[in-house]
């Protein structure tokens, strides 16, 4: 695979990679949904020490569920406000990445959907692909 590149849209955070992704992942929690405005949120797992991200104007959101889970970080541009990627202590070592940063994302398709219980109601997902009620074990 060649080189994964994205960033923001003003063009202020750039990030690279050479890794290969671990899985790409469609979430659809309520969560996501007010994240990116969208109806989920479509993110590459990638090892996280094996991404680089530059930029002075990246900003970082620590987000922690109603019941006192475990944080989860969300990274963004703040001049554009694009979303960047996301980790959290219960993913250690795995960056996600937003796909829709990504300079091609032509080649993404995802491997699993979660959080379908929360999904909205008009979004069909293709058959075959693996679908949770919530996050996989």
């Amino acid at each position: 695979m060649p080189k994964i590149t994205g960033g923001c849209l003003c063009g202020s955070i750039r990030y690279e990679s050479d890794a290969e992704p671990k899985m790409v992942v469609a979430c659809h929690c309520s969560t996501r949904q007010k994240n990116t405005g969208s109806a989920f949120s479509l993110n590459i797992a990638m090892p996280e020490d094996q991404v680089t991200i530059n930029g002075d104007t990246l900003g970082v959101y620590q987000e922690r569920n109603e019941s006192g889970g475990k944080a989860f970080y969300r990274s963004f541009c703040t001049r554009c406000g694009s979303p960047i990627s996301g980790r959290g202590e219960a993913y250690p070592g795995v960056l996600f990445l937003k796909a829709g940063t990504l300079d091609d994302p032509s080649w993404i398709k995802p491997d699993a959907h979660m959080w379908c219980e929360e999904k909205q109601l008009w979004f069909n997902i293709e058959e075959g692909i693996p679908q949770f009620a919530q996050a996989p074990e």
